[in-house]
């Protein structure tokens, strides 16, 4: 059996957390910016705005926590490290997010049944515009941060700042609407709006959280490099099954059994199995490999398969005597998982 990690995943993780850092700054200054708006203009929608960058501000703290606990090194405890605790983060900042709706819900809806009219919509609405610019421009800086070092805290915040980015849009336009127009009732509705939005964009950064500690396999174009790694190798004397893999926050992590004739040498089988790893960790980033090498004439190579080896699945009886080896199928292997919870 052979385990490697990819050199390139050493030390990058540390990287991470002056991007949390930014993200703390861009909520401060934002929220500050758009209190002010929302008190010169007694909108609020612009109000519910404020309110949102402030869980902005709860949810890069939590990030920054996260990101540090994250970047902690492998020990006797965690033998695959801390990764997953991005996870958690991407879980509170959904909930936080919910309960950002719910403030927004209930001042929305008490503006609506006592409706007051906008006042210095112009100033208020400059200054909005300014705090969204700034949401927008740390928004895209974690955006490709996240998506560079494969860190779903990173791309959570980054989400959340868009969607923060899109109800500003949408805030600023219904109340220059409303100034416009003197519905004032149309100002709440818009908050209303909001709150749905927001409400969305937590449900789903939770959901993700949710896939990512029940060990989630990689994601479909990581797999796909995966199989064409596989696919490479296959030929008459080479075989490959058990594909497995999970995703630990921006680390990956997965297993394959090599079959390969009984004849070879462990010299050969060692040169194989380190040839396939390092192709495998060159086609995903932080990608953990483990390899075990089985002698294709072996049916119990063929019989050890599936989470619970005492339970073997029908295709992984024993060969009769002389029959050919089944030729290897990417999909095979992920067909016979046990489904999804």
């Amino acid at each position: 059996m052979a385990t490697r990690t990819a050199p390139a995943t050493r030390g990058a993780p540390e990287k991470l957390t002056r991007y949390a850092w930014l993200s703390i700054a861009a909520a401060l200054s934002t929220m500050a910016i758009k209190g002010f708006a929302a008190w010169l203009t007694s909108s609020v929608g612009l109000l519910s705005d404020a309110l949102e960058s402030s869980v902005n501000l709860v949810a890069a703290v939590v990030a920054l926590v996260a990101l540090t606990v994250a970047d902690r090194p492998a020990d006797e405890t965690h033998s695959y490290g801390h990764t997953k605790a991005e996870y958690f983060s991407a879980a509170i900042e959904g909930s936080m997010i919910l309960v950002a709706a719910t403030l927004i819900v209930l001042t929305a809806v008490d503006r609506l049944l006592n409706p007051v009219a906008l006042k210095d919509v112009v100033p208020g609405l400059a200054v909005s515009v300014v705090a969204g610019g700034i949401n927008l421009a740390v928004a895209l800086v974690l955006r490709n941060a996240g998506r560079s070092h494969r860190s779903i805290t990173l791309e959570a915040d980054a989400k959340h700042l868009m969607t923060d980015v899109w109800t500003s849009v949408g805030v600023v336009v219904a109340v220059g609407v409303v100034a416009l127009t003197g519905v004032e009732r149309l100002d709440p509705v818009i908050a209303l709006l909001v709150a749905a939005n927001i409400v969305y964009s937590g449900v789903g950064l939770i959901r993700r959280s949710a896939l990512g500690l029940m060990d989630t396999s990689l994601e479909p174009g990581d797999l796909e490099r995966v199989m064409e790694v596989l696919d490479r190798h296959t030929g008459a004397e080479v075989q490959f099954h058990e594909v497995l893999t999970r995703q630990s926050g921006r680390r990956s992590f997965m297993s394959v059994h090599v079959l390969v004739p009984g004849r070879w040498t462990v010299q050969q089988s060692h040169d194989l199995s380190e040839e396939v790893e390092e192709e495998l960790r060159a086609a995903v980033p932080y990608l953990h490999v483990v390899t075990h090498v089985e002698p294709l004439e072996d049916p119990r190579s063929f019989a050890d398969t599936g989470l619970d080896p005492l339970a073997t699945p029908p295709s992984a009886r024993p060969l009769a005597k002389g029959e050919p080896v089944p030729p290897y199928r990417a999909d095979r292997d992920h067909d016979e998982k046990d489904p999804p919870l």
